[in-house]
């Protein structure tokens, strides 16, 4: 009897640590698929955040991009500008800018009456750029928003063409 009461006793251990091993392996398998669960939820929920749920301004910023890059590839004809220097709108001290302008022509013949207006176009890009203080065209932003108004003002004398885009080629703010 001693030895059954024994042999119970033993059996109640092996079967108690045998139920431990068993609770533990549950429990890390668990754990692991919660984990492969919750990263491959955390990659679908990301990737498609940076595609689908992106506001449709996102979405054509990346189409004129695209576009942006295709139309470097065809450059049309490109007309250079002189230097300019002019003084920039300051409170408190004298500031300077100094650049130089290339213009990007749809057709080739505009270059004929572009020679022949280039003193009206020279004193439009004249009074544009010294109406500027250096805060508005210090920035990439403010440079792009000075060329788009380059590009308007001047498209607006000219009948035989227009200008596609304004290439600052030397830009230096003194």
């Amino acid at each position: 009897m001693a030895e059954e009461k024994e042999n119970k006793e033993q059996e109640e251990k092996e079967e108690k640590s045998g139920g431990n091993k068993l609770l533990l392996i549950v429990i890390i398998i668990l754990l692991l698929l919660l984990l492969v669960i919750g990263g491959l939820v955390a990659y679908f929920l990301l990737s498609n955040n940076s595609d689908d749920t992106q506001a449709p301004e996102q979405k054509q910023e990346k189409v004129i991009k695209k576009k942006k890059v295709s139309d470097m590839a065809e450059v049309g004809p490109i007309y250079p500008l002189d230097q300019f220097i002019v003084n920039l709108v300051s409170n408190n001290a004298d500031r300077y800018l100094k650049c130089k302008i290339s213009f990007e022509l749809d057709s080739p013949d505009l270059q004929q009456e572009i020679d022949k207006k280039l003193p009206a176009i020279r004193d439009i890009i004249i009074n544009i750029l010294s109406s500027k203080t250096v805060e508005e065209i210090q920035t990439a932003k403010g440079k792009e928003k000075l060329k788009e108004e380059i590009r308007r003002k001047v498209n607006e004398i000219l009948t035989t063409g227009e200008i596609k885009h304004v290439y600052f080629t030397e830009f230096v703010i003194q």
